[in-house]
C-alpha cells in the first residue's frame, strides 16, 4: 500500500503521529510504561486524542543512546502490536520505530502498518531488502553517524545543511527505489536534532519546502527536543509550548505529518494551522 492511499486525505490536513517509547532510557518518556497494558491504555489515549498513527519504538534514538540487541527490542515492542491489533485501534496506524531489519520484519507480521527507520536504511544492510518485500511504507530520516555519535566532532554541513540534508535524503529516496521499494511507498523526515547544531534545526524548518520538492510527503519531529531547550531555557517536561509552536511552523513550512508526544495539544495546533495554511475546515 503507498502513503496516499493509507492516508487519503494526505495533502488536504496534516496528520499526526504520537509517540510511544517502550524503552527505559528515552530522553523524554524512558520508562513511562512498565508492561504492556500501560502501553496499550496509552496508545488509546493518543488515538482518542486525535493520533493518525502511533509510532512504537523499543531502542532509543537519542543522542548518545546505547544499541540494544534485536531481542531485547522484539521483547519491548511486539506485546504492544499484538496488544493494540486486539484491542483494536479504529482508523489509526502503527509504526514500527526501528533500523534493524528483523525487528521490522516480526513488527509488520504482528500488525505494524510502517516502519520509521532514522537511518534511511544505513544502519542495516538488510533493511532495504526487507522493506521491498514487505511492501509497506517507510520514513526515511537523515541523521549523520549512530545515536551515540551522531552530536560529536564537527557537525558542520559543507554548503549548508539544508542542501546537505536534501541531498542525503535524495540519495536515500534512490537507494529505495533501486531496492525496489516505489517512491510512492516513501515518507522523508530532516531529522531534527540528530546530528545538527540549534541553527541547523532552525533552518530545516524554515526551509521543508527544499525537501517537499523531492516529491514525498515530509515528517517533522521536534517534540520535546533538545534544541527547544537550547532557546527556552526549559527543562524536557516543561517544552510543550515550544513544541507547538514548532508544530504550527513545520505546519505553515509545509509539512505533511508531525511527530509528537502530546497529541491532544499537537491536534488543537493543527487544527489551527491547517484552517490557516491549506484552509481545512473539519
Amino acid at each position: 500500500m503507498d502513503v496516499q492511499t493509507m492516508f487519503p486525505d494526505l495533502g488536504r490536513r496534516t496528520h499526526i503521529m504520537g509517540v510511544l517509547n517502550a524503552t527505559p532510557d528515552s530522553f523524554s518518556d524512558g520508562g513511562r510504561y512498565p508492561d504492556t497494558a500501560a502501553a496499550v491504555d496509552s496508545a488509546h489515549q493518543m488515538i482518542e486524542q486525535g493520533a493518525d498513527i502511533i509510532d512504537i519504538g523499543g531502542e532509543s534514538t537519542r543522542p548518545r543512546a546505547p544499541q540494544v540487541d534485536v531481542a531485547t527490542e522484539l521483547s519491548r515492542v511486539i506485546p504492544i502490536i499484538e496488544g493494540l491489533r486486539a484491542a483494536g485501534i479504529g482508523d489509526a496506524r502503527l509504526s514500527i520505530d526501528t533500523t534493524k531489519a528483523a525487528v521490522a520484519r516480526e513488527a509488520v507480521a504482528a500488525g505494524a502498518h510502517l516502519v520509521n527507520d532514522i537511518s534511511a536504511m544505513t544502519f542495516d544492510p538488510e533493511m532495504p531488502a526487507a522493506l521491498a518485500a514487505l511492501g509497506v511504507p517507510v520514513v526515511l530520516s537523515h541523521t549523520r553517524g549512530r545515536p551515540e555519535v551522531m552530536q560529536q566532532g564537527d557537525l558542520t554541513y559543507e554548503g549548508g545543511v539544508v542542501a546537505a540534508v536534501t541531498a542525503a535524503l535524495a540519495k536515500a529516496i534512490a537507494a529505495a527505489e533501486g531496492a525496489g521499494i516505489s517512491g510512492d511507498k516513501v515518507i522523508i523526515d530532516p531529522g531534527i536534532g540528530f546530528g545538527k547544531t540549534v541553527d541547523d534545526n532552525l533552518h530545516l524548518l524554515r526551509d521543508l519546502r527544499a525537501l517537499r520538492r523531492l516529491g514525498c510527503p515530509v515528517l517533522v519531529g521536534t517534540s520535546r527536543k533538545t534544541f527547544l531547550g537550547a532557546l527556552t531555557g526549559r527543562p524536557v517536561g516543561e517544552r510543550l509550548t515550544a513544541t507547538m509552536a514548532t508544530v504550527a511552523l513545520s505546519v505553515a513550512s509545509g509539512a505533511d505529518f508531525v511527530r509528537v508526544h502530546d497529541v491532544g495539544d499537537a491536534r488543537d495546533t493543527v487544527k489551527i494551522a491547517d484552517a490557516w495554511v491549506r484552509g481545512y475546515l473539519p
